[in-house]
């Protein structure tokens, strides 16, 4: 009985380890493939908040809270098992969507910036007017909308990372890669929107210095919002022209992305300096591809009587 009792013991704790060790390795990818998707995740980050500006603020988190509930549906009851079906039945396709939703990105980045040199600005809109709730419902609507195609991007690039893993480590991967993206940006968005609610809170305060810091913080609003619009915009860049790249070798353009290395590896080996250049010229090519999509789509639109 006693054996028994510790063969039993001897099984638990080696199935337990191994629970250990496979967590561990979801972990691991999960922490790999979230960094990958890095550059999609800081646009997801800059994009939100423009989505409930203009709003009282105890409706604020409220709206927050409901797209970050929709961007949780969007990965895991949508784009999870659409991701998991073309692991299984067509892998192939997976580095061509990869490449497509990269296009998306450059072309995104690239019409930012265009709008930053003519003088206007995408995330301004005029006053809507109308029922608050309708407004609120569209709005909400709208940002789960925009996140779907940023967490679609976010989760092919993890798929992309675990395609050669068994099925099951892909799904926990993904899975671990959506809550804690989701988690992150939408924790984030939360303080973002709420710094100037905290600064005017510590504007009332004593003593001087925690009002001094209160007005400095409502004052820095602007500027922070206005930054972490240029850091997504050069991250769209940056993580599509690498996508592109990337997705070019062992292609007839293969000489493209190797090229970019070659000037890299020309500047520094330096790890550091190697990766600075690399994202340099990724953003750059993602820009001139961005110019040259938004240039199609703009004479797509005037010949369809659109301007």
């Amino acid at each position: 009985m006693a054996s028994g009792l510790a063969a039993l013991l001897d099984d638990v704790a080696a199935i337990a380890r191994l629970a250990a060790a496979s967590l561990d390795d979801v972990s691991a990818a999960a922490g790999k493939t979230s960094m990958k998707a890095a550059g999609v995740v800081v646009d997801d980050a800059a994009v939100t908040p423009t989505y409930v500006t203009g709003f009282s603020p105890e409706r604020e988190l409220p709206m927050i809270w409901r797209i970050a509930l929709g961007s949780l549906r969007n990965k895991l009851l949508l784009l999870l098992p659409a991701a998991l079906l073309l692991s299984a039945f067509l892998p192939a396709a997976i580095t061509p969507l990869l490449m497509l939703g990269g296009a998306f990105l450059c072309f995104e980045g690239a019409e930012k910036v265009v709008e930053l040199l003519g003088g206007h600005h995408g995330t301004e809109e005029a006053p809507e007017t109308g029922d608050p709730a309708h407004l609120e419902q569209a709005k909400v609507s709208g940002a789960i909308r925009t996140d779907l195609i940023l967490s679609g991007e976010i989760m092919a690039i993890s798929l992309a990372e675990v395609a050669g893993e068994p099925l099951a480590m892909q799904a926990l991967v993904l899975a671990a890669v959506g809550l804690v993206v989701t988690v992150g940006v939408y924790g984030v968005v939360a303080l973002i929107v709420k710094l100037d609610d905290i600064g005017l809170h510590l504007a009332r305060r004593q003593p001087a210095v925690v009002r001094r810091f209160g007005r400095g913080l409502v004052k820095m609003m602007p500027g922070i919002l206005g930054t972490l619009e240029t850091v997504g915009m050069a991250a769209m860049l940056w993580v599509g022209g690498g996508i592109i790249l990337h997705g070019l070798e062992g292609t007839p353009l293969a000489a493209l992305p190797h090229a970019v290395h070659d000037m890299a590896a020309a500047v520094s080996h330096a790890s550091v300096v190697l990766w600075t250049i690399n994202a340099l010229l990724s953003a750059v090519f993602g820009f001139l591809a961005g110019l040259v999509i938004v240039g199609i789509v703009h004479v797509i639109g005037m010949m369809r009587g659109r301007h």
